[in-house]
């Protein structure tokens, strides 16, 4: 069975903007498992984020406290810049999604009253606990889209494009099914940029995996979203998760 190109995008919910994309994750991937099929098959080979368009690259970071990693709620930073085995995590729901937690070490130092989770440390253990906290969110259901993007995602085009759909459409409902972190990879990191590569179990058994491109912007973690709104890259399915460092809650 073939598709047009056009129509492979309109049904494969990772071309959708903003934070829906993480909910998806949750909800259509597994309700309609046809989508995976519409996923390029491929390996934990994922490529780094594209590179900013001009327009975009007035959000690059600056020599300033967001360089030399000083965390907005005091949070400690690290001089390393790889992370070759799992950290020892200790693990709570988000809806029903277990994510990473270590609220004086690596994050989230901060969760307000709605349950919003934030400030990460400017280490490679701290922005792969932001990159996990923020897919729990986003797929939990139980946030305003619009305070996810504005939040989350870095100053710029992708951000106001992920607000304004925000806007305009109704959040997505929590589900009965559950998906979760089962790997990592950090592809590249330095104190100002990450590149974070999340496999996900999906509740019927299947793997994807896909890259969360992060940026510290002043004091934490935000998300590189593409002109957009768009946040996730080099989205695939997997057959296994060699080539992943396991990492899980459940």
């Amino acid at each position: 069975m073939s598709q047009s190109t056009e129509s492979t995008t309109e049904s494969n919910p990772f071309t959708k903007p903003g934070f829906i994309i993480a909910a998806a994750l949750v909800v259509a991937l597994i309700a309609a498992a046809v989508v995976i099929f519409l996923l390029p098959k491929g390996d934990s080979n994922a490529q780094p984020a594209p590179a900013a368009s001009p327009e975009s690259a007035s959000a690059a970071p600056t020599k300033s406290a967001d360089a030399v990693g000083k965390s907005v709620c005091g949070l400690p930073s690290s001089t390393e810049t790889a992370l070759g085995t799992a950290p020892k995590s200790k693990w709570e729901l988000v809806g029903k999604m277990a994510a990473p937690t270590d609220p004086k070490t690596f994050g989230p130092g901060v969760t307000d009253g709605d349950g919003f989770r934030s400030c990460f440390a400017n280490s490679p253990t701290g922005a792969l606990y932001a990159a996990a906290n923020m897919i729990a969110l986003g797929s939990s259901g139980t946030q305003d889209e619009f305070k996810l993007a504005e939040k989350f995602l870095v100053p710029g085009p992708g951000r106001d494009a992920a607000i304004k759909a925000a806007k305009t459409r109704t959040s997505a409902a929590g589900s009965g099914e559950t998906a979760q972190v089962s790997g990592f990879l950090i592809k590249s990191y330095s104190p100002t940029e990450a590149d974070v590569d999340l496999a996900i179990k999906l509740p019927n058994g299947a793997l994807a995996h896909s890259v969360l491109s992060l940026r510290w912007v002043a004091g934490d973690w935000k998300v590189k979203a593409s002109d957009d709104g768009q946040i996730f890259n080099g989205v695939a399915q997997l057959s296994d998760l060699s080539g992943f460092i396991l990492w899980s809650g459940v």
